[in-house]
């Protein structure tokens, strides 16, 4: 990620919130995980990334085994990169709790069938079966049955970019199988939040649920 205040307020935001859990005392890792910017084409439109498979996971996996190599203790990822850092969050609780000891999912992408349609109208996974598959073994929900550390969901209900019916779909999920989660819910709250009350409020609540779930 940026190091220092980025030109898109979103990602400000999220810098902000770094630096807030730092002085919290808190060791922050910040990846820019392939499927970024920075890096070239190559690094941008990943093999497999995705919904084609999902391959930045790699690098979150990577990200918590240097943090253990190097002493950290208990490894607990949060992610503040928007749908897709909310995407990557479940996915690390979904395939990794014994790594990861809670997450903050904010309006992530948990099921790509749902959120593709978003991007591409005329996709209709029954039509593109061997895509469907993919894509569904590329999200959360395909693994959610492995899901044991718990989150805190933020979502805004009318968000246009990720469906509010995927924390839906999800919190059922987790529901069925007794995880611990914890809702946020902004009512008529688009993707990126048009108030700032509820920025401030979203990563509030975010600080006070890591100090609940990992201060001992």
């Amino acid at each position: 990620m940026l190091l220092g205040w980025h030109y898109m307020e979103y990602y400000s935001n999220a810098y902000a919130m770094n630096q807030y859990l730092a002085s919290l005392g808190y060791i922050v890792l910040s990846v820019n995980y392939r499927s970024g910017i920075g890096y070239g084409l190559n690094f941008r439109e990943a093999l497999n990334y995705g919904a084609s498979g999902a391959s930045e996971f790699n690098d979150v996996m990577g990200a918590a085994f240097i943090s253990r190599a190097a002493r950290c203790g208990w490894c607990a990822h949060r992610f503040l990169g928007g749908s897709y850092g909310g995407y990557l969050t479940a996915l690390a609780l979904s395939r990794a709790s014994n790594l990861f000891a809670a997450g903050v999912d904010m309006h992530g992408v948990h099921d790509w069938n749902l959120e593709l349609p978003t991007f591409s109208p005329n996709y209709d996974p029954r039509e593109h079966a061997e895509t469907a598959r993919v894509a569904f073994e590329s999200s959360p929900m395909s693994s959610v049955s492995t899901w044991r550390s718990p989150v805190l969901l933020i979502h805004g209900d009318d968000d246009r970019n990720v469906p509010f019916a995927e924390t839906e779909v999800l919190v059922e999920a987790l529901r069925r199988q007794k995880v611990e989660f914890e809702e946020l819910i902004f009512p008529d709250e688009i993707h990126d939040f048009l108030l700032r009350r509820d920025w401030v409020y979203a990563y509030q609540a975010s600080a006070e649920f890591f100090h609940r779930k990992l201060v001992k």
